[in-house]
């Protein structure tokens, strides 16, 4: 049965970097934000309906993987129940139960790293301090009522 990986945690809070190692130890890595930018669209606000695009073809290549048996690490935010509870709901009638694992980076670390970031790449998207504290204060935690869960504090 497949293994399904779901990233969870604020903008720079290290989940490319953690899903970059996943994927070089053989698991299929999926990235919102890759695909955007594959389509020339590095806005950190994309078009809701390119952004709807784009995760309906996610979550049927998703799907595809699952069945022919890869492995797969989302690397998404997953910054609320609900995107997770939606993807679990997506996944049950393949039988594979997703872990989650949930970069708890501390607010100064992610702050940092996005100061850092030079639009240069899909994994270097620019967001203002403004944006990136407001997906930091709004994040909700995965715990472990949601199913597998591995918390990483950098």
């Amino acid at each position: 049965m497949s293994r399904v990986i779901f990233m969870c945690g604020p903008a720079g809070a290290g989940k490319t970097t953690y899903a970059r190692e996943l994927e070089r130890a053989g698991m299929i890595r999926l990235s919102f934000d890759a695909e955007m930018w594959q389509r020339g669209i590095s806005a950190a606000h994309p078009p809701a309906a390119d952004r709807e695009q784009v995760e309906q073809e996610l979550r049927v290549r998703l799907v595809e993987l699952v069945v022919a048996c890869h492995d797969v690490v989302l690397d998404f935010a997953f910054c609320s129940r609900r995107s997770r509870d939606a993807y679990r709901a997506l996944l049950e009638p393949t039988g594979v139960v997703p872990e989650t694992v949930y970069l708890a980076t501390e607010r100064n670390t992610v702050l940092e790293r996005m100061r850092q970031r030079r639009d240069v790449h899909a994994d270097d998207i620019e967001l203002g301090e403004e944006v990136v504290m407001k997906y930091f204060d709004h994040l909700e935690p995965p715990t472990p009522g949601e199913g597998p869960l591995t918390v990483i504090s950098p």
